[in-house]
């Protein structure tokens, strides 16, 4: 049988993408590119652990002078969480890819940043699913604020906002495979939730919330 793709090599691996069977060559070469990769196929993942590994040029990281200390990750770990989940769903509920979360959080970035200078500009991305996904950020913060408020705590402050999401904009960058529909970045996204849901039972006021 003839790859599905080029017509010409012999098949060599089911492609779920273009549901049917194609050849290694067309799967490394038309991967996330042409070609829309469910999250489960087997290929990809074995592709986004060896991207995983690859190092990035240090003059790309977004805020490179922005320092996140083990010591604020420590204090912080729910609110990291929190903010991943909301990613991780709404870019899964509009099959979204990670350079639309890379517009979204670099929207929040420039917002949060002008809310540390005393003003107020929302900087919400043009492009429909990286908009979506920056609401589904700013709705969860909301919601933390709002629980904190009924406890008659006020804890979360703009500057940790900035800083997660400065975090979370270096783990896309460290991640970011560079291809058209990459999705190295959510995969990553999504084993960590899952390693954090398999390691403890959130308890009831976790701001792991869905």
């Amino acid at each position: 049988m003839a790859c599905a793709i080029c017509k010409t090599r012999r098949e060599k691996r089911h492609c779920p993408g273009v549901q049917g069977d194609i050849c290694a060559i067309c799967c490394g070469e038309q991967r996330e590119e042409t070609i829309d990769c469910p999250l489960d196929c087997e290929y990809l993942q074995i592709a986004h652990r060896h991207e995983a590994l690859e190092k990035k040029d240090p003059a790309g990281m977004p805020n490179a002078e922005v320092r996140i200390t083990n010591d604020f990750l420590r204090k912080n770990v729910e609110l990291v969480i929190a903010l991943q989940h909301a990613i991780l769903v709404a870019s899964i509920a509009r099959n979204a890819i990670d350079n639309d979360v890379k517009e979204a959080l670099d929207g929040l970035a420039r917002t949060y940043k002008t809310l540390g200078s005393g003003l107020y500009y929302e900087s919400r991305p043009a492009n429909p699913i990286a908009g979506a996904i920056f609401d589904a950020i700013q709705e969860r913060v909301a919601e933390l604020r709002k629980a904190e408020n009924e406890r008659g705590v006020h804890k979360i402050l703009d500057s940790q906002i900035l800083n997660v999401v400065v975090l979370l904009q270096q783990m896309e960058y460290a991640f970011n495979n560079g291809r058209r529909r990459g999705r190295c970045f959510l995969e990553n996204l999504r084993n960590t939730l899952e390693d954090v849901a398999q390691e403890q039972t959130p308890a009831p006021t976790s701001l792991l919330v869905s």
